[in-house]
C-alpha cells in the first residue's frame, strides 16, 4: 500500500530530474559579431514574414531582436536566447533572455522574436533596468507573425512594447511574455 502511495511522488521527481537535464547547462554568451550576424538574419526573416514589418521598425524607438530562442519543457520548462538592442539600425547593447515555467508542457520549439519599443519612455526604462521583466516592468502585446496586421499606431495604442514571434520550428504550446527576464550582456564589441 505504501509503495503505491509513493509512485506519484517518484514520478514527479523523475519528471523534475529529466526537466533539469533539458535546461541549458551553462549560459554562454556568443560574441558581439556572432550575435549581430544572427540579428541581421532574423531581421531579414521578419521583413519577409511579417506584413508591415518595415512600418513597425520605422515607428520603433528601439528594436530588441532575439534570434533562435529555444524553448524546452517536460513539466518544467525553460526558454533562453541572446540578441541585440538596436537604435537607429545599430546594435547598442546585447541581452540574454530567460524564462522558467512549470505546468503541463512537453516539447521543443525554436523561434525568433522582435520586441519593438514604441515610446522613448519604454526604451529608456528597458535600458536603465538591471533585469527587465516583461509583464512586470512593462506591459507587452505579443503578436504572432501569422496574425493579420495592424498599423503601428494601433499597436502603440495597445502597448508601449510589442513583441512579434516568427520563424517557429518544433512543437510546443504558445508563448507568453510574462516572466521573461532580459539581462544585459557585457560583451566586447
Amino acid at each position: 500500500m505504501i509503495e503505491h502511495a509513493l509512485t506519484p511522488f517518484r514520478a514527479f521527481f523523475a519528471a523534475l530530474a529529466l526537466s533539469c537535464c533539458l535546461l541549458p547547462v551553462a549560459a554562454h554568451a556568443g560574441s558581439a559579431k556572432d550575435i549581430d550576424a544572427s540579428v541581421d538574419a532574423a531581421l531579414q526573416s521578419f521583413k519577409k514574414e511579417v506584413k508591415g514589418a518595415e512600418e513597425y521598425l520605422a515607428a520603433a524607438k528601439g528594436v530588441l531582436v532575439m534570434p533562435d530562442v529555444k524553448k524546452v519543457g517536460f513539466v518544467v520548462g525553460a526558454q533562453w536566447g541572446e540578441g541585440a538592442l538596436r537604435v537607429g539600425g545599430k546594435s547598442i547593447d546585447y541581452y540574454k533572455m530567460e524564462v522558467g515555467s512549470a505546468g503541463f508542457q512537453a516539447g521543443y520549439q525554436k523561434a525568433s522574436f522582435v520586441f519593438l519599443f514604441l515610446t522613448q519612455e519604454a526604451l529608456d526604462s528597458f535600458r536603465a533596468s538591471s533585469g527587465w521583466g516583461a509583464g512586470v516592468d512593462a506591459g507587452i502585446t505579443v503578436v504572432d507573425a501569422s496574425t493579420p496586421t495592424m498599423s503601428a499606431d494601433t499597436l502603440k495604442s495597445k502597448s508601449a512594447v510589442v513583441a512579434f514571434a516568427f520563424g517557429k520550428e518544433g512543437l510546443m504550446g504558445g508563448w507568453s511574455g510574462k516572466g521573461t527576464k532580459f539581462t544585459k550582456l557585457n560583451l566586447n564589441k
